[in-house]
């Protein structure tokens, strides 16, 4: 099928999608790059196969891409409308904004159009991202395949089964970085409050929680048993577990923060 790339817009995310292709070799099918700042593509030009533009109606005329992928901030997301006339079978458009559903897609370029949605999280910036997409029905399982190959390119990518997930992947995921942030700003501050100097303290909660992490994604083991793997029964690690796993712990709390989140997420998206 055609791989070749056009990408709206060339910011943190896209940015770090770009260098993701091109070291997937994507710049190979041609892509081109539309993006008003100078500053944010200055990495990626004099790149053979890699066009870049600062107006839509620069794109070469003789250039017809296999996917095109809106990275555009949501509030400027009209912006792509001019777009519809690659609408066709061999196009699909792949959005990675958030709260733009697939229903405002088709409003925008038409009914007809493969549309496929996506969620990915901040850590793409530094290629360990987890994705989440669906398509609607007009997007093939190739066009679906090249777009989880394309989102793979920063982390991981899962296709989800129904767009009404997306909302939950939203809270978990999505918005999850910065829960993890809360964690190391919270296990800091408790560490300080014992003694501990400042920047002693956040450094040891940063990398505790970047090595569990890192321990998580590597290990055959669920959670659970990890947790249970360093909690000696009688020890220090219980003792903390015996508050965080309390009635009014850390569960409930999370329970209610993610139902807050796609919750909001479902109002964003209309």
């Amino acid at each position: 099928m055609n791989k070749s790339l056009l990408l709206l817009g060339c910011g943190k995310m896209g940015g770090a999608l770009l260098q993701g292709w091109l070291e997937k070799g994507y710049a190979a099918h041609g892509v081109c790059v539309v993006e008003r700042a100078e500053a944010a593509t200055k990495d990626f030009e004099n790149i053979d196969g890699v066009t870049i533009v600062r107006d839509q109606d620069d794109i070469p005329t003789d250039f017809h891409p296999g996917m095109v992928i809106l990275a555009l901030k949501p509030q400027v997301m009209d912006e792509a409308a001019p777009l519809s006339r690659y609408i066709g079978p061999e196009t699909a458009f792949l959005s990675i904004a958030a709260g733009k559903t697939i229903g405002y897609f088709e409003k925008l370029l038409g009914a007809g159009a493969a549309i496929i949605r996506s969620m990915p999280n901040t850590p793409a910036a530094v290629g360990r991202g987890i994705t989440a997409y669906v398509g609607n029905s007009a997007a093939s399982k190739a066009q679906m395949d090249l777009a989880g190959d394309l989102l793979s390119s920063v982390g991981e990518a899962v296709e989800v089964p129904d767009e009404d997930l997306i909302d939950a992947v939203t809270a978990v995921s999505g918005s999850g970085p910065a829960y993890v942030f809360l964690v190391i700003e919270v296990m800091a501050a408790a560490g300080e409050k014992l003694g501990l100097p400042a920047d002693l303290a956040m450094r040891l909660a940063s990398a505790t929680v970047s090595g569990a992490g890192e321990l998580a994604r590597l290990s055959d083991e669920p959670a659970a048993q990890l947790r249970q793997n360093v909690t000696s029964p009688g020890g220090t690690t219980a003792e903390a577990l015996k508050v965080l796993m309390a009635e009014d712990g850390i569960g409930p709390v999370f329970e209610r923060a993610l139902k807050a989140a796609a919750d909001r997420s479902r109002e964003l998206a209309g």
